[in-house]
């Protein structure tokens, strides 16, 4: 299924709380010298222009990036500087997706391999990005893609997996191809976002990934309403395994902050927690 077009959605709480934990990752990876590769299996449009028609339709913007203020948010400085290079007129106009923040962060010699079925979003990526040699974008499956990359060459890297979410099965399919990646790259970082609809389906994949083998996992959630099931999403999250061993002090400082300014009521919430530990 292809109908999931992002520009719907750009800017929302997802949207922060998947991009700020994205950033936390890849300026965690440029602090040492050695290259690492970037690959996003779902990787979008790239850049979003707030004032489409797609974007106007629902606004969700506004409940979202549209909220925070520079001056609040010391500790996100490098999530504004994104958003200052493609909104220099200082109104916000676009919103950068997934790979384009990771490209501000990626140093000459680090790589970026972005995957995307849809074509028009694949042939607009294709436009944001033709000038950049570090990437490459392929329009083929990302789960596939994904684990014809793997190793990387570096033998570094985030692997951000951000599926729609469109059917069920999904939920299955991220959870099979992480197993044969982390075997493939057992030292990789995997960041893996999704949406609370229904939380039964969350704590599902909770344990299957409990049950998995894989150690090292940690699961950051924004909560913006109590759950909600059957009725929209509530909450975003991202698992994250072979985490920065600071990203778990950082997200627990930025997370109540989000509750607060995100929140659309008394059951906004947040959830900072180890999946499964080291041993």
């Amino acid at each position: 299924m292809l109908s999931y077009r992002h520009s719907f959605h750009a800017g929302n709480f997802a949207d922060v709380i998947k991009h700020i934990v994205v950033i936390e990752i890849l300026e965690h990876l440029i602090k040492k010298d050695s290259p690492f590769d970037y690959i996003d299996t779902h990787a979008g449009a790239g850049l979003y222009n707030l004032s489409s028609d797609q974007a106007s339709k629902l606004q969700e913007y506004t409940q979202g990036i549209g909220r925070l203020k520079v001056e609040d948010w010391p500790d996100l400085s490098t999530y504004f500087d994104v958003l200052r290079k493609y909104n220099p007129s200082g109104k916000l106009l676009h919103y950068p997706g997934s790979p384009m923040i990771a490209l501000h962060l990626l140093r000459r010699k680090d790589r970026a391999w972005l995957f995307e079925l849809h074509p028009a979003d694949a042939e607009t990526l294709v436009k944001n990005t033709y000038e950049d040699d570090r990437i490459k974008v392929m329009r083929e499956d990302g789960y596939k893609g994904l684990l014809s990359l793997l190793p990387p060459v570096s033998r570094r890297g985030l692997v951000l997996i951000d599926p729609p979410y469109e059917i069920k099965t999904d939920y299955d399919q991220i959870l099979n191809t992480v197993i044969k990646a982390h075997k493939k790259f057992p030292t990789g970082v995997y960041a893996i976002w999704y949406p609370v609809v229904d939380r039964k389906r969350i704590e599902k994949l909770e344990a299957k990934f409990n049950a998995s083998g894989i150690k090292k996992i940690q699961r950051f959630e924004l909560a913006i309403t109590e759950d909600m099931r059957g009725l929209g999403m509530s909450a975003a999250g991202m698992v994250v395994i072979n985490p920065p061993y600071k990203l778990m002090e950082s997200m627990g400082l930025i997370l109540p902050k989000l509750v607060q300014t995100l929140g659309e009521d008394v059951g906004a919430s947040f959830k900072c927690d180890e999946w499964v530990g080291e041993s």
